[in-house]
């Protein structure tokens, strides 16, 4: 019988090493994945320095094609089945469509809507078997319009609709969450816009430790959405039911002090 772990995707920094080191805490058995070996172990080595066991890890370019079904594989090898999973890697880029690079732009759609859809349906069969849960990491994004951001926001509204449908047909049998934090200073911001990163509200920012902590709650608790801050959680209200005639020349003027910023 396959051991039951908890699987954690973008798992070697940011909200991804956050909440496995949470997780660990919560006396999960953890597989870990990224596509840092190096990176990996060191969390592994963090977690196994508290005293707890130390992870799994499987380092993977999820946003390559075919990668949850070798992910599967080096698992099933390892006598593990997946009873969480918790879909945390992704990206994102600043820069207008037009201008930006094709394939940088093609791979935020690869990694952070068609790996976490694969995953997701790889995993679930076992996942339900379990009766465990799905966390998916999606973001306070999920809720309007980016232009400057465009495919990165529209990924993580897609993620929030998806974590949303999933959560209502597995009621009662499986847990399925989407994490809609604000802004995490991580090196998130650093891929996202090389040289620049991304200048975010003070009152908007949460450490990816508080992010981790509060959204492992809510997932252990069953919640459908987690927004972690009161702040985040103005946004993303406002962002919901304020017409988009208002939302996107607000967007587009925040876009804009971004670009110049890169320019």
């Amino acid at each position: 019988m396959a051991a039951a772990v908890t699987l954690i995707t973008g798992a070697s920094g940011g909200i991804g090493q956050a909440l496995a080191q949470v997780a660990a805490r919560a006396g999960r058995r953890l597989v870990l994945t990224a596509r840092s070996a190096a990176c990996l172990n060191a969390v592994a080595d963090a977690i196994a320095a508290e005293g707890r066991a130390r992870p799994d890890i499987v380092a993977l370019d999820l946003g390559a094609a075919g990668a949850a079904d070798r992910l599967a594989e080096a698992l099933a090898a390892r006598g593990l089945g997946v009873a969480e999973l918790v879909n945390n890697a992704g990206y994102g880029y600043v820069g207008r469509l037009a201008k930006g690079d094709r394939a940088e732009q093609v791979g935020i759609v690869d990694l952070n809507v068609r790996a976490l859809t694969d995953l997701t349906l790889r995993f679930l069969p076992e996942i339900v078997a379990a009766r465990g849960g799905v966390l998916n990491v999606a973001s306070v994004a999920s809720y309007l319009p980016g232009p400057g951001m465009a495919i990165y926001y529209a990924s993580k509204a897609y993620v929030l609709s998806f974590s949303e449908a999933l959560a209502q047909e597995l009621k009662g049998d499986v847990r399925v969450t989407a994490l809609c934090p604000g802004p995490v200073p991580t090196a998130f911001q650093e891929r996202a816009n090389p040289g620049r990163g991304i200048s975010s509200p003070v009152l908007l920012r949460m450490s990816a430790d508080r992010v981790a902590e509060i959204g492992w709650r809510g997932f252990e608790r069953g919640k459908r959405v987690v927004v972690p801050g009161f702040f985040n959680k103005l946004v993303a209200f406002f962002a919901w039911h304020s017409p988009r005639s208002l939302i996107l020349p607000l967007t587009s003027e925040v876009a804009t002090r971004r670009h110049g910023e890169a320019s």
